[in-house]
């Protein structure tokens, strides 16, 4: 299998895997979802969780991939916040842990440029 094939799959996946944790272990997320959203914080985790599910399942396909792999893109800007409030609310937390906040941050716009590489794949294998 070449690795344009194995990307999508690879981005399957980790998406299968955070909506797994969403739903294994909530009370992580919870606490990350912005105030300012209304509604319960765990309402949000299990409605994060069901569109990383959806996503998962659609990039997997290559009937869907190209419209889900954008969808994903979307998805990842879409939770920076999150990953921002989690930063700063950890400010005060032991540095190894404040270093994996900050960390993360960075770390979305490989996933969205993955996302969009995966949807551009799709479409030129169409």
């Amino acid at each position: 299998m070449s690795r344009s094939d194995r990307s999508p799959l690879l981005l399957a996946g980790l998406l299968a895997a955070a909506s797994t944790a969403h739903f294994t272990a909530p009370r992580r997320f919870d606490h990350i979802v912005p105030r300012s959203l209304p509604g319960p914080p765990r309402a949000w985790t299990y409605a994060s969780g069901a569109a990383e599910l959806a996503l998962a399942a659609g990039v997997a396909l290559p009937q869907t991939r190209r419209v889900a792999a954008l969808a994903a893109a979307a998805f990842f800007v879409g939770v920076f916040p999150a990953n921002v409030k989690m930063a700063v609310d950890w400010r005060r937390r032991p540095a190894p842990q404040q270093a994996a906040a900050w960390g993360r941050l960075p770390l979305q716009l490989p996933l969205v440029l993955w996302a969009r590489g995966v949807a551009k794949g799709a479409e030129s294998a169409s």
